[in-house]
């Protein structure tokens, strides 16, 4: 059941609809790797993942005169009062004033945790349509290659295996995922990332230590 607020539901705004998607995976000018993969330390590919969440900010912020202000307000807001993606925008603009990193990123720093886990609120408590599967897919990798430090490396790295391909609307089913973890567990994240796309990574052969 929605939140509510005086007796009305709240809207639940759908996020990352603004921007226009890449209809298929591309090599970023930049990094050279699929678009979205190099995310967040390749310029371009950040700045084309970011676009999704930008979009809303502006949007929101338009005639703002403190956005940091604004950022926090969108954070002291009953859940789902704002599109997803001003949460995780906010979220940005805003230290952590325990561990002075960006907010929900600092590795064992318990305050971050509590504001990362807090933002999840809005994906299990939207009412349908406010968000696609793909939507939450792509929250998930960009929290977590944002916040690396704090994720298995295999976590990361499936993420960002993943994220071109969420990128341009794709989504993996549990079996798909399952075997592409299987894949990373066993180091063949070369093998994985030359796949184009989720069914190709998951049907690559088993190794033959694997299959014995």
């Amino acid at each position: 059941m929605s939140t509510k607020v005086s007796g009305m539901p709240l809207p639940y705004p759908p996020g990352a609809r603004l921007q226009a998607r890449p209809e298929s995976v591309e090599p970023c000018p930049t990094c050279a790797d699929p678009l979205g993969r190099g995310y967040p330390t390749c310029l371009t590919c950040a700045d084309r993942v970011d676009a999704l969440w930008k979009a809303d900010w502006d949007a929101l912020a338009a005639g703002a005169e403190d956005e940091r202000e604004l950022a926090a307000t969108v954070l002291a807001a009953p859940v789902g009062s704002h599109p997803w993606t001003c949460v995780d925008w906010a979220m940005r603009l805003l230290s952590c004033p325990v561990c002075r990193g960006e907010l929900g990123t600092g590795p064992a720093c318990l305050h971050c945790a509590k504001a990362d886990q807090a933002r999840w609120a809005w994906d299990h408590a939207a009412p349908a349509g406010a968000m696609t599967a793909n939507e939450h897919a792509i929250r998930l990798a960009v929290a977590a290659l944002r916040g690396a430090g704090e994720r298995r490396d295999t976590v990361v790295a499936f993420w960002r295996l993943s994220l071109p391909h969420l990128l341009v609307g794709a989504v993996p089913s549990q079996a798909q995922v399952g075997r592409i973890r299987v894949h990373l567990i066993a180091g063949r994240f070369d093998d994985l990332a030359e796949a184009p796309g989720f069914a190709a990574m998951a049907a690559l052969a088993d190794l033959p230590w694997r299959s014995a």
